[in-house]
């Protein structure tokens, strides 16, 4: 083994650390919360970590499959954030519509 092989695998195995310590303290934001938007954003962050996941496992199992993949699920977490994004924006103003609908009936009785 090479030193150039020993400090891929090295960096590859800190990768791998990293993503994993990243993963739990995403998966807390998203329990955790404490609103929707946080939950949202930390949703949007674990595909990122996913893809960090399944990237740093296709160098290291030399598998090119892996990163077709990793672009894949980029563009479906972008997506779905977009929805979510939008779900909460559409929300927000059903949730301001609602108090001025009650009061325009209340002044017309």
């Amino acid at each position: 083994m090479t030193h150039g092989q020993m400090f891929l695998s090295i960096a590859e195995d800190v990768a791998l650390g990293l993503l994993s310590l990243s993963f739990i303290i995403t998966v807390y934001r998203v329990v955790r919360g404490p609103t929707l938007p946080d939950r949202i954003l930390s949703l949007d962050m674990l595909v990122t970590v996913a893809i960090g996941f399944i990237a740093v496992i296709g160098i290291k199992t030399g598998f090119t499959l892996y990163l077709d993949i990793a672009i894949a699920l980029g563009l479906v977490g972008f997506l779905a954030t977009i929805a979510f994004a939008r779900f909460v924006l559409t929300r927000g103003q059903v949730e301001q519509e609602e108090p001025r609908k009650a009061a325009n009936r209340g002044a017309e009785r």
